[in-house]
Order: structure tokens, then sequence, then C-alpha cells
């Protein structure tokens, strides 16, 4: 601003809502009579609090001087303001609810910690509506109140005159590389009910604000997609007051507010965590009949006090390996937590059931597929585990460590397929890590580890299966005296050999001489990886054998049990019976049950029997969230 010729000082005078901010060296010092010395170093910023009535209802005056002898008064400017506020608000500090008009916050910014800030959003991805065709998410628009529980609220706050308004419109937008991640629906009132209008999305990238200048507009927003490849979960919406020179104009922002959210990860929940479902499927018809299983299954969840759910024959069309069609996690917001089921590309009998027969109210679904629909053996989720919570070279993994099952690193194989391993690492909370399973006929990680709850260190073991360990026994019940005691082997029908005959087989001794390094490589990484030691890891007995340089469990394998909290169901081993006991049996209980394990041994034989390789009890278990939060988490 130009200031008249021969002005020597200034001072100002506001109205009682303006606050004048004086913005100086510390050597300019205002006169006894509170005039400022023309320097252009000195700046005067103005702020209001409290929004205006009407139209510049605001005034700051700015006289500046210059004194002849006198000390006449030269000029004086009037600047009028008009206070408009304009605010976007979101559940910023994670406490669940949304708080307007915080101060010295950057909604703008999202951090991981327990000190972090930033809004969670939740994907869509159960069906409260009933009828509908697949998750919300997928649907443009409300059609239950429970519907709304899943999404997150933003607040959009317009104060100020209407005319100012009338002017100067307020848009509410989304960036275009965020528009497909989510959808927005802004709440209205109806005739009888709250109209819920689909405003921002994968089509929509910005909405008019009618009407604004009238205090709280009501947004709900959800996610449609989770964090994946080329997408780290960060979504941002702004709003802005744009001033607009003539009608055809798409107008200028001249203030931009902005919010984030992250979408939240998927989370898996490992052995540890208590059982709350058992999935199984029946199998009644012929020689893959498990009723003898389901059996002593029964028997099991009600020691465990757990809720069974048997899919029918008919659900799963004979395919009994619910393990490997689908894994249970959750979602988890400040203001909501429902489960989810992440589908398999396995896709065999089982393909559908987890779509059509557990996605619904608060139970989400999520797949991913590889193109061309190519998958291996490594794509089921027998080949997916979790770590209980660790800590590696004093960084936390609250939310444990998830384990996939791969060849060695350096060499080519059957690998997961990307579609799920890009799913996976971009989850970010549970720091994926890729062990070594390859060497398996199957492949699958639980034919060869699994974690199991305990009363000390940790709170959990890792129990390996270990051909050194059943060598081990069986000399010892050779030595004394036992060694034509006969272990059922399950590859040529009803075969029997006595611990004599395994323990004098050369060739079946190098077979399990080759699986023992591929387990002790696995076992080094994990110890690595985990920040494991001896003392947090128990060798279950179990010996191998090798088809075609691949192995398959020469028994029935005991580490590819099920974990329902202290109670543990494993698969029988029907091995060599020792003073009226089978003393793989033995032996186990000898190393699980000082941990405060139960054991229970289950008939799988027809299971065994039937389809080598997927030794395991054919079951899946939905378990409790983690009371940690994943925001707190520090990648």
């Amino acid at each position: 601003r130009s200031t008249p010729r021969g002005a020597a000082s200034f001072d100002v005078h506001a109205t009682p809502a303006v606050t004048v901010h004086m913005i100086h060296s510390p050597a300019t010092k205002p006169s006894l009579d509170s005039r400022w010395p023309l320097d252009p170093d000195i700046e005067v910023v103005v702020t209001i609090d409290v929004t205006s009535r009407t139209v510049d209802d605001n005034q700051v005056r700015c006289s500046q001087h210059y004194y002849d002898r006198e000390g006449r008064e030269l000029a004086v400017a009037w600047l009028y303001l008009t206070c408009v506020e304009v605010s976007l608000d979101v559940d910023w500090s994670r406490s669940g609810r949304v708080k307007s008009k915080g101060k010295d916050k950057d909604k703008a910014k999202w951090t991981w910690g327990p000190d972090g800030q930033g809004a969670v959003l939740l994907v869509n991805c159960d069906r409260d509506s009933p009828g509908a065709g697949g998750t919300d998410s997928g649907q443009a628009d409300v059609r239950t109140p429970a519907d709304l529980q899943d999404m997150s609220v933003m607040l959009l706050r317009t104060q100020g005159p209407s005319a100012t308004f009338a002017e100067y419109p307020v848009v509410l937008h989304v960036p275009e590389s965020d528009a497909d991640k989510v959808r927005v629906f802004h709440a209205v009132r109806g005739d009888a009910h709250p109209l819920y209008k689909p405003v921002l999305g994968p089509d929509k990238l910005s909405y008019v604000l009618d009407h604004a200048g009238h205090g709280d507009s009501t947004f709900y927003v959800e996610g449609l997609a989770f964090p994946d490849r080329g997408f780290s979960g960060l979504v941002s919406f702004s709003v802005s007051l744009l001033e607009v020179p003539h009608k055809d104009s798409p107008g200028t922002p001249i203030f931009t507010d902005t919010v984030v959210f992250r979408v939240a990860p998927w989370i898996m929940t490992p052995n540890t965590q208590q059982p709350l479902e058992v999935f199984v499927c029946s199998i009644k018809q012929g020689l893959d009949s498990n009723e003898a299983f389901l059996e002593g299954l029964r028997a099991l969840l009600r020691k465990a006090n757990c809720k069974l759910t048997v899919c029918s024959e008919q659900d799963s069309r004979s395919d009994r390996w619910i393990q490997d069609e689908l894994e249970f996690g959750y979602v988890e917001a400040p203001h909501k937590t429902f489960p989810v089921v992440f589908d398999s590309p396995r896709n065999r009998g089982l393909k559908d059931f987890a779509f059509k027969k557990i996605l619904g109210p608060d139970f989400g679904y999520v797949t991913r597929e590889p193109p061309g629909k190519s998958v291996t053996s490594l794509d089921s989720f027998g080949n997916l585990d979790v770590s209980p919570p660790v800590t590696v070279r004093g960084k936390e993994y609250p939310l444990g460590r998830i384990l996939i099952g791969s060849p060695l690193p350096w060499m080519a194989g059957r690998r997961m397929c990307r579609a799920v391993r890009d799913f996976l690492f971009a989850q970010t909370v549970q720091a994926p890590l890729e062990v070594y399973s390859e060497w398996l006929s199957v492949g699958h990680v639980d034919e060869f580890l699994t974690f199991v709850p305990a009363l000390d260190r940790k709170g959990f073991r890792l129990l390996l299966a270990s051909p050194n360990a059943c060598y081990k026994l069986f000399k010892e019940k050779q030595q004394q005296g036992h060694g034509e005691a006969t272990q059922f082997i399950g590859l040529k029908g009803n075969e029997k050999k006595s611990i004599d005959e395994i323990l004098a087989d050369e060739s079946l001794r190098s077979d399990n001489r080759h699986v023992q390094r591929c387990i002790d490589w696995n076992r080094d990484l994990l110890k690595q990886e985990l920040g494991l030691s001896e003392q947090d890891i128990v060798d279950i007995p179990q010996l191998f054998i090798l088809t075609n340089s691949r192995a398959d469990a020469l028994f029935p394998d005991m580490v590819n049990m099920l974990v329902l909290g202290r109670h543990l169901g494993i698969p029988k081993p029907f091995g060599p019976v020792v003073g009226g006991r089978c003393c793989l049996e033995q032996r186990v209980r000898e190393l699980l049950e000082p941990l405060g394990l139960s054991c229970t041994f289950i008939d799988d034989f027809f299971s065994y029997h039937v389809l080598l390789g997927e030794v395991h009890c054919g079951t899946n278990v939905r378990r409790k969230p983690f009371a940690f939060k994943w925001w707190h988490v520090v990648p």
C-alpha cells in the first residue's frame, strides 16, 4: 500500500473481534504514544476468531502519520473484513469421535504410533444389506443404518453471511488418484427420514455444497479398496472456497482445508489368539468320509468351549480342505471392528463358500486373483501363517509377522502368486516374511511349523517338525528293547514298518537328512527374523519321504495341528506302541503338557490315507482380534 508523502509513523486500531499482531525486529520499538515508525520490515497481521454476522461487520483502522511542528495527521486507511468459517474435520485424534475446531493440528498429515495422528477408514466389505449381490462397497447407495456404522464420519462446517457464500461457493473434492478408492455420502434431510446422497467416488470428483453458511454438514465415508500394490492406503479430501469471476469459470481456490484418512489394513490372527469359531467340512460318503474325525473334533470343541460350524458336503462340493481355501482376519477403526475372510485363489470345491456362506452383516470378504487364473499349491492358505507378537533386535511387531512359504530366495520354483503377496505386503502392519517351503510336495508352511501358546517366556512356542527328534526317539525305544514295535506307513495301503526297519532304511535316512537341512534353514531364518532363541522352539518328531525330490510326511503330520487356546487337536500318528501307548503321542505330551497345553489326538486316518501330503485336520478357525490398536504400530 502506498503511503502519503512525508509520512513518518503510523498506528493501528481495530474493532473488538479483531486481533492485531505487529511483526518487527527486536530493535524496532513504538513511541510512547503507540505510534510505529514507517519501516519496510514491519508487518501488520490481523486475525478474527468470530465469524461475521453481516458482510464487512469487522473493521480495522490503520492511520499513518507524518508530523509537522503541530503533529498533524496526514491520512487514514480503512480495511473492511468479513470472517467466514470453512473447516473439514474427521476423527483426527482416533478417539472414535469427530471434534471440530481443533487447533494446532495438521489434518493433512497421517502418522503412525501411539502418539500419531490421522483418521482411519474401513473398507466396507461386509454385507449389511439383505439381498445385495456382493459387499456393501459395491452398492452406490446406503440401504440400512447398519451400513453407516461401517463408515467414517467427516464434518464440514461453514458459518458466515449467506451473501458471502452465494458469491464464493464451497466445493468438497477428492483427487482423481483417490476417487476409485472411496465413496462419500452426504446426509440430507428427507421428507420422513434422512437421505444419504452419493456425492464423491469413482465417477464424482467434486461436490458443490448447497446452503453453505448454516453450520455442520455430515458426510459418511466408506473405503472401496484395501492397501495394495500401488496404493499405500492414504486418501485425502479437501474443501475449497472458490472465487468465481463469471458463471462459466471453474473458479479459483482462495482457501482450502484438507484431511487425510488411512484405509485400515486386513489383519491376520495367530494361533495364540483365543478361538471364537471353528469351521469344518462334513464328508459323509465313501472312503473319504471324515465322520470319525468330526466325532473327535466335537469332543475337543466341548473342552475348548468353542463354537463349531459344519459345512455340508453340498456347500463344500466334497472339498474338505477349508484351511487351504480361506483365512480369517479382521479390520479395525476406532469406531468399529469386524472380521474379514480372505478367500484364496485356490478355487477348488470350496471356491464360492466364503462369498456365499460367510460374507454377511459385520462379516467382510476380500479376495485376490492372479491374472490368467494360474495358481499353484503354494497359493493355498495352508501356505499362509502368522507369528504371535515378537520383538526383533529392539523392533516390536505387536501384531506378529505373516509367514509365506516360497522357494529359496535365489532359486526359481513354485511361489504364491504376486497378487496375494503384494496384498499381504501392502498391509504393512504384519511385515511379511517369506520362508522356505517349496521342498515339500504340497509346499505349505503348516506342514512343518506352527505356534502354540505357552505360560512362560514370550507367551508362545514355535513347533517345528523334526526328523532328528523322531530318529532320536526311535533309537531310544530300540535300545529299550522295543525295536519290533511298528509304525503305520501311509504310502502303500496299510503298510507298517518296525522301529528296527525304519532305523535300518538308509534311503529313508538320506531323505530325512535332506528334510532336516531344509527345516534347519528355516529354523535359522525364523530365529533371526522373529527374535527367537532355541528355548522358544520345540522339535516335534516327524519323518518324511522324498518323491521326485520333494517331501511328503511318512505318517500323519503332528505339527499340522488345530490350536484352540490351551487345547490342541493333533492328527493321530499311529506310531509304535510301547507299554500300551503310542510312543509318538507320549513324546509330544511330554514336550507340550508342561507348557500348560492339553493334547487330544484325533483319528484323521482316512484324510491322510486318501489325500497324501495334505495331512491336517481340515479345519479353519476364526479368532479373537488383538487388543492392540494397529495404528499404534511403528512400521
